[in-house]
């Protein structure tokens, strides 16, 4: 980019939005936005060239800059150029009032910097100045100068008779002439030199005293005190060091545009072609961070009147809105960007963001992607609908179970009772009861007691009630193999070795949940990964390869079982108990084995419901095929509840 009064540089023009450097006369103006094409400078002419442009060159420059700026998509433009630069941005803004554009003029933002002057020649006291209105730009900080604007009022040719300059100012901002002798005729209104500044418009003349103003204001004010101190004599140069002292702190014209920044100043322009400044911000050179450099009333600022009253927005790709990212498109400029949704798991929640980012672990991201909401802390409780399904179901078997034992108590001396080990079948119907219970283990919010013992409770008490169906079997196959003649098995027969079952079974069972405490027992758990809009509270197993050796082994147990009952199925066994067992053990592995995978494919409260379900499907399993067949001759066929029609029956 040229600067002003440069001869050489790159011509750009931007879209939308354009940097155009053009010479007029002998100002040089830059216009400036984002994308950039390059082009030779246009060649810089004097002054007296706009006015004797015989064959119009400069026009058609001043139109082909016209047309860019009004072509371009961008909607705000930073004018960069010297203090009389604004009269010829004027007069390129007054081209389509005296030539063919082929643009129509339309609203902009003109941001101008501090340099430039609202500024005007006599002859565009009657040009339109609503351009401008809403314009933004920067001045240096200034105050109010007590007595200026009265110094003003108080200034004309009369009071200053010595002073030739203001005799030209007068005759071109008033459009008048003053009577000369020298002349016979004078051509155009007389000047009174009662004319009055104040009511001249703002382009030509303003009241109060600008930022340039100020600073040659305060530069008078150093030079004077500077040649006042250097004049005094040593005889009072002790004074004078008082003094230049008292002055160094005192003074406002010391160093400030140093200390005191600028002001960001709103034009807001009038019909009747008056304009007034209105300081809607300030730039503070000595702010302690970036984000207090800059303060502005957003809501003080006057915009143009084709914006409705609306923040004007100029950029080549509208906001993206929360939900979205901007990526840079390439070969474009800084501004010009897509929009892409964000990634699943990522939001942004306001405009123009470069990248969206990841809720915190507590929480998650909306469908739209604009917010997180924290997520719902669930486990298996006994408020919800599934909790309390599987807390009933419990229950209701633990009630039935309970029913059982109290109706084999009852009848405890009956040969169906006594029926391969009585001892082994209340064993058995305990075990189940503890089953049904130690499910309700698994409901409820997960606390350090409730995780060390719901999974070796589950473990244990299944490999108990699980050896005793083993013992049962293994005692009906040793009993007949005991019959036959010079047979050894007569010594294994008896409760010895279905006692000697039922505890060594369980207590490798207990000794793996020993060493499954003692190196990595279960604790409470945060889960809050698995589900990305839930917080589970669970019972991690601690150990996972210990929880699947004591179910590994649970299912050695059962499949022992249920092959010893399948070959003793045939046998001529009390109510041929045997078969009960083969089916019971067959629903039983069913059970557990489909229960590994739909385990590991479950996350949070679903992960217990489906060990839960399966602790109570095995569980009546073993109930039914069992115990409901002896309950139901117990109850309804007493008759049959003799030991010689069992003995006849079995050996027929």
């Amino acid at each position: 980019m040229m600067l002003p009064g440069s001869n050489a540089g790159i011509y750009r023009y931007y879209q939308p939005g354009d940097i155009i450097f053009g010479s007029i006369g002998s100002q040089s103006i830059i216009l400036s936005s984002p994308k950039a094409f390059d082009e030779q400078p246009p060649q810089k002419l004097s002054e007296e060239a706009i006015f004797d442009d015989e064959n119009g060159d400069i026009i058609k420059k001043a139109a082909e800059m016209f047309d860019r700026v009004m072509s371009s998509t961008a909607n705000a433009f930073v004018c960069y150029g010297e203090a009389d630069s604004i009269i010829f941005l004027r007069w390129v803004l007054y081209l389509p009032e005296v030539e063919v554009t082929t643009q129509m003029p339309r609203g902009i933002v003109w941001i101008l910097t501090a340099q430039i002057e609202f500024k005007s020649f006599s002859y565009q006291r009657d040009w339109d100045i609503q351009a401008f209105h809403g314009a933004i730009s920067f001045s240096i900080h200034s105050n109010e100068v007590q007595g200026f604007k009265k110094f003003l009022q108080g200034r004309n040719p009369s009071s200053t008779a010595d002073d030739g300059f203001i005799r030209d100012f007068w005759e071109q901002a008033f459009g008048c002439v003053f009577p000369s002798s020298a002349l016979d005729d004078v051509v155009g209104d007389i000047c009174t030199g009662d004319e009055s500044l104040e009511n001249l418009p703002g382009p030509i003349f303003e009241m109060s005293m600008t930022g340039h103003s100020y600073c040659i204001y305060n530069a008078v004010y150093a030079v004077a005190h500077a040649l006042h101190m250097l004049s005094s004599t040593s005889k009072h140069r002790t004074m004078a060091e008082g003094e230049r002292k008292k002055l160094q702190k005192n003074q406002p014209w010391q160093n400030r545009v140093l200390v005191a920044g600028f002001d960001i100043v709103n034009w807001v322009t009038f019909p009747n072609k008056s304009f007034v400044r209105v300081k809607v911000g300030k730039i503070h050179l000595k702010a302690p961070s970036e984000d207090q450099a800059i303060t502005i009333k957003e809501d003080a600022i006057v915009w143009h009147r084709c914006f409705n009253e609306a923040y004007p927005v100029s950029v080549c790709t509208d906001s993206c809105f929360p939900g979205y990212s901007k990526k840079k498109k390439e070969g474009e400029p800084f501004c010009c960007y897509d929009c892409f949704p964000c990634p699943e798991g990522r939001i942004s929640d306001k405009n123009d963001m470069a990248e969206c980012f990841q809720c915190q672990e507590d929480h998650y991201p909306s469908k739209d992607k604009k917010t997180c909401i924290p997520k719902l802390v669930t486990f298996l409780s006994y408020e919800e609908p599934l909790g309390i399904s599987l807390a009933t179901g419990a229950l209701s078997c633990s009630l039935i179970i309970g029913l059982v034992l109290g109706i084999f108590a009852k009848h405890y001396d009956t040969p169906i009772v006594k029926a391969n080990n009585r001892s082994l079948t209340y064993i058995l119907l305990i075990s189940l009861l503890l089953c049904f219970l130690s499910a309700l283990l698994f409901i409820g919010r997960p606390e350090k007691v409730m995780c060390l013992l719901r999974q070796t409770a589950f473990a244990i008490i299944f490999s108990v009630a699980v050896s005793c169906m083993l013992a049962k079997t293994m005692t009906v196959v040793l009993a007949f193999m005991a019959t036959k003649p010079g047979s050894r098995m007569r010594k294994w027969v008896g409760r010895k070795l279905s006692t000697s079952v039922v505890i060594s079974c369980s207590s490798i069972q207990t000794m793996i949940c020993i060493i499954w405490l003692a190196i990595s027992p279960p604790f409470p758990n945060v889960d809050k990964h698995s589900k990305s809009n839930e917080i589970v509270l669970e019972c991690n197993e601690g150990s996972s390869t210990m929880f699947f050796c004591a179910l590994g082994y649970l299912g050695f147990l059962a499949l022992a079982s249920f092959t010893v009952a399948f070959h003793a199925r045939k046998l001529p066994d009390s109510f041929n108990e045997a078969k009960f067992i083969t089916f019971s053990m067959l629903g039983f592995c069913s059970v557990w084995f489909s229960f590994v995978p739909t385990y590991l494919s479950s996350k949070g409260k679903y992960m217990v419901a489906v060990q839960i379900f399966s602790i109570l499907a095995s569980s009546s399993g073993v109930m039914g095929c069992i115990f409901f067949p002896k309950c139901y001759i117990i109850v309804i066929r007493p008759h049959l509840n003799k030991r010689e029609l069992l003995i006849s029956k079995n050996f027929k």
